[in-house]
This record gives structure tokens, sequence and C-alpha cells, in this order.
């Protein structure tokens, strides 16, 4: 039983798992049973505790998947995004995820830096992607929250945007400010 409860976590596709997501992978009810299973697999090191509430097969577990799931909703943003698509390149250790919150956490030497957006964007899944048990942001999406957050930015590269797809998501914002700011990057280009 106990090697089919391993098993069954290899086999899952998350590299990230939470308490709750053990408790639903084991079909384990009592609060009791499941704190002692995880502590004795943490003990032999058939389970790698990340933080209070969150496990991972081993060291080497996805951090972006880690990222959204310890303030839920949220999404890989803003110069994360910015960086590997080249509109930015200024290289940041940081993650950068959008949430309901503000918070800034250092998790296994690695900072993870929440910044707060409205609820009814969070939420609005224009723009967005689904990635190996993640969301992400598009580049035009991280673009905009980007711009929505900071009333001056300096972006290295805006050609690499679809510009298209930028004035598509744009209205979920409902923001005067920002369609303007849009608006005098897109003439500049």
């Amino acid at each position: 039983m106990k090697q089919n409860l391993i098993l069954n976590l290899y086999k899952a596709k998350n590299s990230v798992f939470s308490t709750k997501d053990l408790a639903i992978l084991w079909e384990e009810t009592s609060p009791v049973r499941l704190k002692t299973r995880i502590y004795r697999y943490v003990k032999t090191g058939k389970l790698y505790r990340i933080r209070r509430g969150f496990y991972a097969k081993d060291k080497d577990y996805n951090e972006f998947e880690l990222a959204v799931k310890i303030y839920t909703p949220s999404y890989i943003s803003f110069e994360t995004v910015l960086y590997q698509a080249g509109v930015i390149f200024q290289f940041y250790k940081t993650i950068f995820i959008a949430s309901y919150l503000n918070r800034q956490l250092t998790i296994d030497g690695r900072v993870y830096l929440y910044k707060k957006i409205k609820d009814s964007i969070l939420t609005n899944p224009a723009g967005l992607n689904t990635i190996d048990n993640y969301s992400i942001a598009s580049p035009e999406r991280a673009f905009l929250d980007t711009l929505y957050l900071n009333k001056s930015y300096h972006f290295d590269n805006l050609n690499v945007l679809d510009w298209e797809k930028v004035f598509k998501i744009l209205p979920i914002y409902s923001n005067k400010r920002l369609e303007k700011e849009v608006n005098d990057y897109f003439k500049n280009i």
C-alpha cells in the first residue's frame, strides 16, 4: 500500500503538491494520518518539503508551478515573461507573479514577488496560457500588466509584441491612462 502511495506521487504530472493535493492523491481523509505520512516521507527523503504545506518529489521542482500554487488565483507575468519574450533585456532572478495581494517570499534562495492586481483582471483568462500545471501571461498580457501597475516603464524591444493581441486584451483593464499609454507606445514603434 505504501509503495502505491509513492508510486502515485511519482506518476502525477505535478512537481509541486500542497497538503490538500496529497490528501486527494492518496485518498486520505484523516488529517492526522496524512500529517504522519507526509512527515515520514519527508524524513526518509521520499518527499521534499519546500515550505509549510508545500512538497515536491525532489529538489528539482518547477518554480513557476510553486509560485502559482502558494497564492491562488495567480499567474506568472511582468518582468519574468517580458525578459523571456525579449521585450526587456534586464535579467531578474526574481519570479514576478500577478496575484490578489502584494507579498515577497524567499524559498530555496529564489525570490517570489507577488504584485496585487484588480480581481476582475486577475481572473480574466484573456492572454493567459496554461503550461505544465501553471498559468503564465502572454508577452502582450505581461506588457499590459506591467504598464497597468507602473505609470512609467522602459521597454527595450516592443517589436516582438503582437499589437493586435495587445489591443484585444486592453479592454479588460478598463483604464483610460493605460489606453493612452498603449496608444503612445504603438505610435512610437
